[in-house]
């Protein structure tokens, strides 16, 4: 597949594996040209060549997204390349459990710099443009976990909570300039991350399933993209529930005592 810098193009963060890599495959597989963002060239390496079986185009532009220079100079790299960055996916993040006993500030650092940094790095480097062009697509893609607090995941828990209202703060200003804004906010889905969980997860879903539902919801008007339904709502009922009922029904769950 060939590309021109008229077309502009997708550029996803956290794309070497999980959520980030199956969406790439699936809007390349559509015939978008995709800028694939992680650290390692290898792995996007891999990405694009099996981009390229199925018929689609991914370049990889590997970037670490805690470091804001990089990032700033790989929203240019993309747009020099492949036009202006149409649709920005931001996924890229890490998960660190951390019970009582291993309770440090590291870990809080580390998470902070990749989940939320890694995320504001990469929206002040596309807006300019799509400030200027009064366009754009921006989709942060946080977590379920954002939503009430978690055992062991009191680091990975705040910045996703962090993400989800810095997004509900921007919605409004985005809606004026004509910028797209969304928030993807999934359960439990099987990556690298999930599988350091150490407690049951319901509903679990694949990569491949969690990128077609996100393709999906992208194309909809909806501000969150949030899956699978039937569980995600159970938690959102969950948000308004006293903190003893809450406290009780999530050890009942995750097995915790």
């Amino acid at each position: 597949m060939t590309t021109t810098a008229s077309t502009g193009c997708v550029w996803i963060t956290g794309a070497s594996s999980g959520i980030g890599r199956a969406l790439a495959l699936r809007l390349a597989r559509a015939g978008r040209p995709v800028a694939a963002s992680a650290r390692s060239l290898r792995d996007l390496a891999e990405l694009s060549d099996e981009a390229r079986l199925v018929g689609g185009f991914v370049q990889a532009h590997p970037v670490d997204v805690s470091d804001r220079s990089a990032m700033l100079a790989a929203a240019r790299d993309i747009a020099s390349d492949l036009g202006p960055i149409r649709l920005a996916v931001f996924a890229a993040g890490n998960h660190l459990p951390m019970s009582l006993e291993t309770f440090n500030a590291d870990v809080f650092q580390r998470l902070v710099q990749v989940n939320l940094f890694g995320v504001v790095h990469g929206i002040e480097a596309v807006l300019p443009d799509m400030l200027a062009r009064r366009a754009g697509h921006i989709a942060v893609v946080s977590s379920v976990a954002g939503y009430r607090g978690l055992p062991t995941a009191s680091a990975y828990g705040a910045t996703k909570a962090a993400l989800i209202n810095m997004t509900e703060a921007l919605k409004l200003d985005c809606d004026r300039h004509g910028i797209k804004l969304q928030l993807i906010d999934p359960g439990f889905v099987k990556t690298p991350l999930t599988d350091k969980n150490p407690f049951p997860m319901p509903f679990l879903i694949s990569a491949e399933l969690a990128a077609e539902r996100i393709e999906a919801g992208l194309k909809s008007g909806r501000f969150e993209i949030t899956f699978p339904k039937r569980f995600t709502w159970m938690l959102k009922l969950m948000r308004v529930l006293p903190y003893a009922l809450y406290f009780r029904l999530t050890r009942q769950a995750t097995r915790q005592r």
